[in-house]
This record gives C-alpha cells, structure tokens and sequence, in this order.
C-alpha cells in the first residue's frame, strides 16, 4: 500500500478552484517533492491531506486512512509528522515550552538527538527568534515523536545555506532509515540534492509526475555569455537552444541539447565571457510543460498516477 494516494482531489473556494482533480501516489520509504510556483496549490493539498481542509470531490488516503474519514485519520496522525509553512507559535513561551507541549501529546524521543542538529535557543521566548531559529523549531517538533511519515510545506525557508545542507543530509539520512518523506517547495536546488521522485502542481493542475534527473535533463541550463555577432547568430540556431534573448554584446539562452554540442560551437567562436547555471524553476515548468501548461505526456502521467 502506498503511504499516500490521491484520487482526483478537488478543492474549491468559492467560486475558486485552488486544486483540481489531482492524482497522485507516494510509495513508502521514498522523498517526494510537491513542486510548483507560489500560489499553484500545494499548500491546500497538504491541508486537506492532514484533515485541515475538506475536500469538494475526490478523496485520498494516508497511511491507509481516508481522509474523509475523520476517527481513522486520527490515528494515523499519531505517525505524522507536520511541518505548516507558516508555523503559528505563540510567541510568549519559549521553544522548551513548545517543544514540552508537543511531546506530551504525540511523544519526544528523538528530542535531544534533533536538538544536537537544528540549534533554536530553546530558552529563549519565540518573539526573540529568527526565522530561521523558528523553522528549526519547526523541524524538531515535526520529527521527535520519530513518525513513520514526515510531510513538510516549503521546509527550509529561512534557514541559512549551512542549515538547509544539514536539513538536506538529514532527511536523506531519514529514508535511509525508512522514513517516507513528502514536501513542497519553489527551490529547484533543494528538490535536486534530495528527491527521489516529483510531483509538478500548475495552476491547482498536476501536469507531471517525474523522477528528478528527468525533470532536470529536460529543464536545460541556463547559458549567458558576452561574444560577436557572427556567433550569436550561429548559437541561435544551434539545436536545443531555445528563449534567446540579446544584449549589446552577448546573449542568454536556454540550452536543452547536448553539451558536447554545445562546447564544440563556442569553442570555435571569440567568447569573451560565460555563465552557464541552473534556470529557475518556473523557467523549467515553462519549457517543460509549455506556456499553457500542459506537457505532451500529461494522459500517459495520470493514467500512471
């Protein structure tokens, strides 16, 4: 059995779709990524998959419990682990407190071992924290009670670099060890270093499911540099070159052929300066899926869904 499956979940608000018929697995002991831009509908279905947000159509279960079935969820809640994108402290305890608070109701065995990696000063009262000593917070409580299935809403926002990789090789530390792991995020680098598998939300629309090496082969680079006219005009037409865009003296593109390709054609033009770095994520969700948002294999990835 899957540790989530969702069937063509719906959520309206009003007159608004905010998630649309969305269908998706998450198989046990995997990383899973929710990928999408803000507003695409992630955090509403992670609301309504944790019971927070009733569905208007569809229905999903988690670990084995529907989540239209409010006693069964409940129990399977005593193995989550939650970590909200906005976490709603009370800023007048401290992080001991809160910390305290969780434990009594769902367990803190992994406390002080997680207190020894994500450093909150936890004597210290929650209106003095930084957001990233809050998101650490976060990530504690979310983890102590040593659940089977951990689900995360962008969970490294504020953190600084030196954090986010050490929140990076403890998760994959986390499967290691069997755990299933599922959350969302805007962070193509992040999503890289330690998914196993990602779901692309658009628009409340799931428009692919993919492994990551997929997803990135198919994203390109991002390629700038500063050369002639002659050659701007020969990289143009290099196959896999696609979204140019020209300046004075240079020119930026998306590159999505092959590199080897790529390499022989500068090297036989002046190229006076290069960049070439990993494009946003929303430039991958344009040229992999198109400007409307749907990708040729759309039908295949929800059949297989």
């Amino acid at each position: 059995m899957a540790t989530i499956e969702v069937n063509n979940l719906t959520k309206d608000y009003g007159d608004v779709r905010g998630v649309d018929s969305v269908s998706f697995t998450v198989e046990s002991g995997e990383i899973f990524g929710f990928l999408g831009p803000n507003g695409a509908g992630k955090t509403t279905t992670i609301r309504t998959l944790l019971g927070l947000l009733e569905p208007t159509s569809g229905t999903a279960t988690v670990l084995g419990a529907d989540i239209n079935d409010g006693d069964a969820l409940i129990d399977a809640k005593r193995q989550i682990g939650y970590l909200p994108a906005h976490l709603g402290f009370n800023e007048e305890v401290t992080g001991a407190e809160v910390l305290d608070y969780h434990g009594s109701v769902k367990g803190d065995d992994r406390r002080e071992e997680l207190l020894d990696i994500f450093t909150p000063p936890v004597e210290r009262p929650i209106r003095e924290y930084s957001t990233g000593n809050k998101r650490m917070l976060g990530i504690i409580q979310a983890f102590m009670h040593d659940p089977e299935l951990v689900i995360m809403d962008e969970p490294t926002s504020g953190l600084d670099p030196l954090k986010q990789e050490e929140f990076n090789e403890f998760v994959r530390k986390e499967r290691e060890g069997g755990k299933t792991l599922f959350f969302s995020s805007h962070v193509l680098s992040e999503v890289r270093r330690i998914c196993d598998r990602v779901g692309i939300l658009r628009d409340g629309k799931l428009v692919g499911l993919e492994d990551v090496e997929t997803l990135i082969g198919q994203g390109g680079m991002r390629v700038r540099l500063r050369t002639t006219d002659e050659a701007r005009a020969d990289l143009t037409a290099l196959n896999g070159v696609i979204d140019v865009q020209t300046f004075a003296d240079g020119l930026q593109f998306i590159y999505t052929g092959e590199y080897n390709a790529l390499l022989r054609e500068l090297a036989t033009h002046d190229v006076r300066e290069i960049k070439i770095s990993e494009p946003p994520l929303e430039d991958i969700f344009l040229h992999y899926y198109g400007a409307d948002g749907s990708a040729e294999s759309n039908q295949e990835v929800h059949s297989d869904a």
